[in-house]
């Protein structure tokens, strides 16, 4: 029998959000970063206005998106090219436990860091 594991859950990660569409938005996720996951924080980059997760530092070409500025909130493919896709970015909490991060994120240091983006967003991570 062949084991599976599950995957995060699409909006798993939101503790609470405000009425209607207030703490949502559809965005556009550039291409090449394979299935995003629901919970995955990202950052916009201000030269094309597509979002990728959100890098620890700046990176070339896509300066901007290393401020965290949403949260992922379905699951989402962007192999075959730029996608859109549903995104929490603003007046919000959310789980800390089942956000997650770029592999550049890859200390407390950095951890808080993308809280405290977050937090400026109006997203409250618990």
């Amino acid at each position: 029998m062949e084991t599976k594991v599950q995957g995060a859950r699409n909006w798993a990660f939101l503790l609470s959000a405000a009425h209607g569409n207030l703490s949502t938005d559809t965005i556009t996720l550039a291409s090449g970063q394979g299935t995003l996951e629901a919970g995955t924080v990202l950052g916009k980059a201000a030269a094309n206005g597509e979002y990728i997760t959100s890098p620890a530092a700046e990176e070339a070409g896509m300066e901007g998106a290393e401020t965290a500025t949403a949260i992922l909130a379905v699951r989402t493919d962007t192999a075959s090219g730029p996608v859109e896709a549903l995104v929490v970015n603003g007046l919000a909490e959310v789980k800390s436990d089942l956000l997650i991060f770029d592999d550049s994120v890859d200390d407390t240091v950095k951890i808080s860091a993308k809280r405290e983006q977050l937090a400026a967003a109006f997203i409250k991570v618990r």
